[in-house]
């Protein structure tokens, strides 16, 4: 099962996923999880991680009642507040200590291994790496919202002021691919979202800016490995 909520910090979110322990005790459980374009910090009970911003959808494998715990940081702010760029972490899951100091990575694993609520903890450290970080910056959000909104990389590109190859840099940093990509990602994330409140197929190509349905149909697969309908379906899932 996974409960998610939004975080008193800007831009994150906080999460759970709990497999289910009435499986039997042999039984791996897969969960699918699908790109959008973040960064997450997770406790898996044992250790943390950075999820790096997924290119396509990946598989978790977790055994009955296993739980992990995350925050997650919206398009463009993880490689900030992790200190890490994005496309060095893409498609990856990373120990932390791999990448923070050791002792710093002990102490916090110390602290989520005795805390009864690990999201808290979590959080809290979110706040302190996000204060750390400083102040979002404005180009990353100006590219993130050109490209929810549909605009073209190379109008995104002349809106913050820069050539196209200087975009593609920012964003390998910033979001771990091209903005290209980004786009598709978040389009494919807006339209699933809306296909699980009932929406009709069709419509929802045509409110997220799909050529027709069948273009629809084509993207999702493409990202997700799997059809639009099988989606809905599923229980929406996120982990390490």
């Amino acid at each position: 099962m996974y409960q998610d909520r939004l975080s008193r910090i800007a831009g994150v979110i906080v999460w759970r996923h709990t497999t289910p322990s009435d499986l039997a005790s042999d039984t791996v459980s897969e969960h699918r999880v699908l790109p959008d374009g973040c960064m997450d910090l997770v406790w898996t009970g044992r250790e943390l991680l950075i999820a790096g911003p997924d290119s396509r959808a990946t598989f978790s494998l977790t055994a009955p009642g296993h739980v992990d715990t995350g925050v997650r940081f919206a398009p463009g702010t993880g490689p900030a507040a992790l200190g890490v760029r994005a496309d060095e972490v893409r498609d990856r899951r990373v120990p932390l200590a791999e990448l923070w100091p050791g002792m710093r990575v002990r102490w916090l694993t110390e602290r989520l291994a005795g805390a009864s609520e690990p999201a808290t903890v979590l959080e809290e450290l979110a706040a302190e790496q996000r204060n750390a970080a400083g102040r979002s910056d404005p180009v990353i959000s100006a590219v993130v919202a050109g490209v929810r909104a549909g605009t073209a990389v190379a109008d995104v590109a002349a809106a913050v002021g820069v050539s196209q190859r200087r975009l593609h840099r920012i964003c390998l940093a910033a979001f771990g691919y091209s903005a290209k990509t980004l786009a598709g990602i978040l389009r494919m994330d807006r339209a699933v979202a809306l296909a699980r409140r009932g929406v009709r197929f069709a419509e929802v190509a045509a409110l997220t800016g799909y050529a027709d349905q069948a273009h629809l149909a084509r993207q999702v697969r493409a990202l997700a490995g799997v059809p639009l309908g099988q989606l809905v379906r599923s229980e929406p899932t996120v982990g390490p």
